[in-house]
């Protein structure tokens, strides 16, 4: 069977051409702001629309069916595709002067895992600052899953794409027609975005800042237009209960968030994972905080002085730093890895975590598990009763042995990504909990990490080898690592 290359260029050239478009919405920011970088975001906008258009004309003529080879090709090469324009923006206003430095910062951007190298994130204009905000919401529900929601050129191939890009086991489609379950996971998005930009605006923050950290919140990105992130606003405990809220929204199945609007109420309560999600998210904060006040490691707001707002600051930060973990957010309010070191290591085990199948999270995913601790009780069973049958159930229903052994396979196939990732960092030149922390963080979408990657720090004291090196283990997280790795094998590549 012959690659239908017409069409994998076809649509590099439609991501392409949505890939500048955004860049145009910077550029105008930039003009509105007058921060000197119009003319150069401007500039990457045309060039990169420019290779768009070039790509979409010469191709025009293609056959528009997507199988599944097809559809693994053009989401691994979309997303390098539309990192490597991406760049454009910091490379023209030398925002960033370094390709190596501009490419993680971008492919950082839209795998949504919110690790940078700028020193100074404040001294940046404030387009390329929006753009950088936007590569995550692009990034965040897909690049491709946007592509078929704005431009349903693909007909029912699509579903080849959004089963290579969907992140987690679970396929939920809300509605037949692929095109049509693209569009309303997007209505919900923006939704939820525009909301949160209103109320962070209400709460205090510049119509500004409330965009850009509505942008990085529903990505579950974690790009912030402070050097401080989220800290900034510590005397603004309202500013952060927004942001949990929405990031716990971020981190939960869109799905469920289609029911809710839809008044299916009951299917939300019923679900398996979304009942430990929240479980997870209360006994992990509620730990933490504990940790935090009876250590006396509160970091107390100007805003709450007395011993109640000691309290309740422990309560905010602990809760805000589980659910920024937890979903793959990044966003900070203080330093985790400086309260205990029981926290330390208890924070390194959320990064295992990850949120909800079918949200803009990284990570494991809770849903994968779920499965796999239910797999392993079972096989106590299995062991005494060897000839019963005895299938794993979620949802209260029969999870076929495909899909477990294909969790299964991730799970492994994922910590051997991760010793991996840590042994090649540690060979770069990184010390234990340096190499450790950055794999995985990089391989789950995190962002901040631990040891020289602290949360109060950021990556640019990777050698440049190991800024390439994460920004591959941030694509195989993003895309869940199968849709990566398949096309790295000599079998995915041989005629069939």
């Amino acid at each position: 069977m012959r690659l239908n290359t017409r069409i994998i260029v076809h649509i590099m050239g439609l991501l392409l051409l949505c890939n500048g478009s955004f860049m145009l919405l910077a550029a105008f920011t930039s003009g509105i702001y007058k921060d000197g970088a119009t003319l150069d975001i401007t500039l990457a906008a045309i060039v990169t629309m420019l290779f768009g258009m070039m790509a979409m004309f010469y191709t025009r003529g293609h056959k528009k069916e997507v199988k599944r080879k097809e559809g693994y090709i053009i989401v691994t090469f979309g997303w390098v595709v539309m990192s490597i324009s991406g760049m454009l923006p910091y490379l023209f206003s030398g925002s960033i002067s370094t390709i190596t430095d501009a490419f993680f910062e971008t492919i950082s951007g839209y795998t949504t895992t919110g690790a940078s190298i700028l020193d100074d994130i404040e001294s940046l204009p404030e387009g390329i600052l929006l753009w950088r905000s936007l590569t995550h919401w692009i990034g965040g529900m897909g690049i491709i899953v946007l592509a078929i929601a704005i431009l349903p050129l693909l007909g029912i191939g699509g579903m080849q794409l959004f089963a290579a890009e969907a992140p987690g086991p679970g396929g939920d489609k809300l509605h037949p027609r692929i095109t049509d379950t693209a569009k309303r996971l997007w209505l919900i998005y923006f939704g939820y975005t525009v909301t949160e930009t209103l109320l962070l605006k209400l709460a205090g923050m510049t119509f500004f800042d409330a965009i850009n950290h509505a942008l990085a919140t529903m990505s579950t990105g974690g790009f912030s237009t402070k050097n401080a992130s989220l800290a900034y606003w510590n005397n603004a405990p309202v500013i952060q209960y927004i942001t949990i809220v929405f990031m716990f929204l971020a981190g939960s199945n869109f799905v469920l968030s289609y029911f809710a609007f839809t008044g299916r109420v009951q299917r939300i309560l019923r679900d398996e994972e979304f009942k430990y999600y929240f479980g997870f998210v209360v006994i992990f904060s509620i730990l933490a905080a504990l940790g935090i006040y009876l250590k006396g490691n509160v970091p107390v707001s100007d805003f709450h002085p007395m011993v109640w707002g000691e309290a309740e600051s422990a309560f905010r930060h602990a809760l805000f730093q589980v659910i920024a973990v937890i979903t793959t957010t990044g966003f900070v309010t203080a330093d985790f890895t400086s309260w205990t070191p029981f926290l330390t290591v208890f924070f390194f085990g959320l990064m295992f975590l990850g949120g909800s199948a079918g949200s803009t999270a990284g990570g494991i995913k809770v849903m994968r598990h779920l499965i796999i601790i239910k797999n392993g009780i079972l096989e106590f069973k299995r062991t005494l009763h060897p000839n019963a049958i005895i299938p794993v159930r979620y949802n209260e229903k029969t999870v076929s042995e495909h899909i477990v052994y294909n969790v299964i396979a991730f799970f492994v196939l994922y910590m051997l990504l991760f010793i991996i990732g840590s042994l090649v960092l540690g060979f770069l030149g990184l010390d234990f909990v340096s190499a450790v922390g950055g794999a995985a963080s990089s391989l789950g979408n995190v962002g901040p990490a631990f040891g020289d990657l602290n949360p109060v720090s950021n990556y640019n004291s990777l050698p440049p080898a190991g800024k390439w090196w994460c920004g591959f283990l941030m694509l195989l997280g993003r895309l869940e690592l199968f849709t990566v790795l398949i096309i790295l094998t000599p079998y995915f590549w041989k005629k069939t």
